[in-house]
């Protein structure tokens, strides 16, 4: 309760202003009526003692004649102290799980909050800010559990409990095939880590905000910031607040960087193509007073099966803590490829997560390069040729075979203008150097391609292309049953079961695979679902597991009496393989049938399916890609994105890098607007990853006789531990103080957070009571008495 005096509630403020200048200028009328007095000796009979009693009535008089029109009241108030609105933006990156002050950083930033906690005079609002605009933080911080225990930081010396313990209940529990070792746990929805660490556009945010606005700000971060960047720090704060005129305090959670040598930072010059010389800047950073002179480097590639493919080594020359190197790699194949780049760190280091980065390269192809080998000149082969040969971005090598080893020539080799097949230079020496592989009509014995099949097999493990073209020399008839090329193909190499090639004229069937597939699509488009009579086909077997079947024969069945497939498509480890049983497909350029179409349907069947052996996303069915990266440890989620019409059920196989074993298999159902859908993938450990997409149409997994529907699609990804931001483990207290110094705050130690210099609290009002301390003919008569006394004694001090 609070008590105060104020005039009477029916007097305007003007009238209580002319009121006090009326009683001003009495006064000073009567000091000077008083000076003249004096000045002319009157009153000397009275002494100085008239004086003063003159002076003292005459103030008197005044008094009680201002008062008499004031009429003062008791102003009496009850209310409370309300303080001003203080946002607290805790950074939310996974920098704050380094060593700090006090165990983690995220540990001395919850030190730092209890000490805010201890102002009771201002109303605090916590903010986690990382990516984009923050978010309200109204549980414990990320990595703090049920009762706020703090999870630990790696090589921190003083280690806090564990994630696993630290975590609530609820998400203790691992996800459903999750890795062995992978943390157990994971920080609440609104805590946890983020990507980045933009403090910019969190005060953009708040500052645009409807609400109340904030009276001051305090950040609580190691200042290792993504924005504000350490040129422009003080212009871009002033500028994130947008003319929001209030403090910004920061305190510094660490001060001290831990001892270590990491990779920083990899950096591409140009696009990786395959093929050709790609260099890598790679920044090496010391800290913490590690001693570091040379730090060596290596590059290398993940591979599906076995250990990864060292591409490049050197070695960083550190100087006053940091060095670069320069390496160049090529890479052999196009698509997506995962590359380690991993440092040799000095005895000391106390943070080895980030020794290891891993970077995903989309390789594109200046030019496809495809070898043709053909057993003979047939018009397959030279439609297929001329289609090669005029398409600018393929780059093709051709062999036909034009005399036999069985020809008698009346000439010795010298003589002949036609050269020996180089079956074993192609095949030993420059296979790695084509991108895709055509074998049309083509046996492999006669010329010595039977001993090079394994080493065809292990190109298509390691991510080339092959397509087998049937002829009368091709597939089983072709020597190519019971090799190990034969495990790589989509279809069985069926023995024994009458003969090897089918002369009877047909019309391939597509299949209700074929119809949804985009890589039939551009050819349906033009010719719809009725292809061309072809003259004949080989005989093959049934798909092989994970195949997808095109086309199918009419008539021919497989052993376990399905349809025969002519077109199947298949993925082998990194590879793919396409079987087209029939030799048959230049009808589509050149006959009655064709004519319809222009001839085009073969240009556009042809560009499909060596578009698709190459990963072309226009004929994918789905893409899919870990939404925002994949970091060790936390949460992963994938985003499926498959095409318009493309609906179903979708099924994910998620497998490692290096040992090929499946960590883990995801399913969700896909609809036909196109729309992406997200699935939870868990937590992953530190490496590379393949995941692979079967989309089964709705209405089940086989059908037109049993062959399977899926359409496929992989996409490989890294993750790594603290991926960015534990990079550069250093803290930036300099840019702190410079946010601080930029809007007139201050820069403290969470320990000294309670002694901020705040903005005060304000005081409302919520009960008010108003009573006269007279009534007015009181002050009236006070005033009538006052003027009368002050009359009587001016007449006997001798003033008229």
């Amino acid at each position: 309760m609070t008590r105060s005096l104020a005039p009477s509630g029916d007097l305007s403020s003007l009238v209580v202003a002319i009121a006090c200048a009326v009683a001003a200028v009495s006064f000073g009328l009567l000091v000077v009526e008083l000076a003249r007095a004096r000045g002319r000796g009157d009153g000397a009979a009275g002494g100085s003692r008239a004086a003063l009693g003159t002076a003292l009535t005459g103030a008197l008089a005044v008094l009680a004649l201002l008062a008499a029109i004031l009429r003062p009241v008791v102003v009496a108030s009850r209310g409370s102290l309300v303080g001003p609105k203080v946002v607290v933006l805790v950074d939310g990156s996974r920098s704050m799980d380094l060593p700090g002050l006090a165990g983690t950083r995220r540990d001395s930033a919850a030190q730092a909050l209890a000490e805010l906690g201890k102002r009771a005079d201002v109303r605090l609002s916590r903010y986690l800010f990382g990516e984009g605009a923050p978010l309200l933080s109204d549980g414990p911080m990320a990595g703090e559990g049920a009762a706020g225990a703090p999870a630990s930081a790696p090589g921190a010396a003083a280690a806090s409990a564990s994630a696993a313990a630290s975590a609530p209940a609820s998400a203790a529990a691992p996800a459903p095939g999750a890795d062995a070792g992978a943390p157990a746990a994971a920080p609440p929805a609104s805590g946890r880590p983020q990507r980045r660490s933009d403090l910019s556009a969190a005060l953009e945010a708040l500052a645009r905000a409807a609400d109340e606005r904030p009276a001051a700000f305090v950040v609580v971060s190691d200042g290792r910031l993504d924005r504000p960047g350490p040129d422009d720090t003080a212009a871009a704060t002033r500028a994130a607040l947008e003319g929001l005129d209030v403090p910004v305090h920061t305190v510094a959670v660490a001060t001290e960087a831990v001892r270590d040598a990491s990779v920083r930072a990899v950096r591409t010059s140009g696009a990786a193509v395959a093929h050709q010389p790609l260099s890598l800047r790679i920044d090496i950073g010391c800290s913490g007073g590690l001693a570091c002179a040379e730090v060596p480097v290596a590059v290398r590639e993940l591979r599906e099966q076995g250990a990864p493919t060292t591409l490049a080594t050197g070695a960083a020359r550190i100087e006053d803590g940091a060095g670069t190197v320069e390496l160049g790699v090529t890479l052999d194949r196009a698509g997506t490829r995962i590359l380690e780049v991993a440092i040799q760190a000095p005895d000391g280091d106390e943070l080895p997560e980030n020794d290891v980065r891993y970077i995903t390269l989309d390789v594109a192809r200046d030019r496809i390069r495809v070898l043709h080998v053909a057993g003979r000149p047939t018009y397959d082969v030279r439609a297929l040729r001329m289609w090669l040969k005029a398409d600018a971005s393929v780059d093709v090598v051709a062999f036909f075979i034009l005399r036999t080893p069985g020809d008698e020539v009346n000439a010795s080799s010298d003589e002949l203008a036609l050269i020996p097949f180089p079956v074993d230079e192609l095949f030993s020496v420059h296979l790695s150097s084509f991108d895709a592989v055509v074998l049309q009509d083509f046996d492999a014995a006669p010329y010595g391609l039977t001993k090079h099949l394994p080493a065809l097999a292990q190109y298509v493990e390691k991510g080339g292309g092959l397509i087998m073209v049937g002829g009368p020399n091709a597939f089983v008839q072709g020597n190519y049953a019971r090799t190990r090329l034969a495990r790589v193909l989509p279809v069985d190499l069926d023995i024994g079961r009458g003969p090897a090639v089918d002369l009877g004229a047909f019309a391939p069937r597509i299949t209700a695979a074929g119809r949804t597939a985009p890589v039939l699509a551009p050819l349906l488009a033009l010719i719809g679902e009725r292809m061309p009579e072809m003259p004949g086909t080989n005989v093959v077997g049934d798909p092989l597991p994970g195949a997808t079947v095109l086309m199918t024969h009419p008539t021919r069945t497989t052993a376990s009496g399905a349809p025969m497939p002519v077109l199947a498509l298949g993925e082998h480890q990194s590879g793919r393989t396409i079987a087209l049983t029939l030799d048959g497909s230049h009808r589509l350029l050149f006959s009655a049938f064709a004519s319809s179409s222009a001839g085009r349907a073969h240009g556009a069947f042809w560009d499909a399916l060596l578009g698709w052996l190459m990963r072309d996303p226009r004929f994918e069915p789905a893409t899919i890609e870990p939404r925002g990266g994949c970091i060790a440890g936390e949460e992963t989620a994938l985003v499926l994105r498959p095409l318009a019409g493309q609906r179903g059920e979708a099924k994910v196989t998620i497998t490692r890098l290096g040992s090929g074993a499946v960590v883990r298999t995801l399913g969700a159902r896909v609809g036909d607007g196109g729309e992406p859908v997200e699935l939870a993938a868990g937590r992953f450990e530190p490496g590379g990853y393949a995941a692979t997409v079967e989309i089964a149409p709705a209405g089940g997994a086989a059908g037109d006789g049993g062959d399977p529907k899926r359409a496929t699609t992989r996409r490989d990804f890294a993750c790594e531990r603290g991926g960015d931001e534990w990079a550069d483990p250093r803290p930036d207290v300099a840019r702190l103080e410079a946010i601080a110094g930029a809007t007139g705050g201050a820069s403290v130690l969470p320990s000294a957070a309670a002694s901020l210099p705040l903005p005060a609290a304000t005081q409302v009002a919520s009960e008010r009571h108003v009573a006269p301390l007279l009534p007015p003919w009181a002050w009236t008569l006070a005033a009538a008495v006052a003027l009368g006394a002050h009359w009587i004694v001016r007449r006997r001090g001798g003033l008229a």
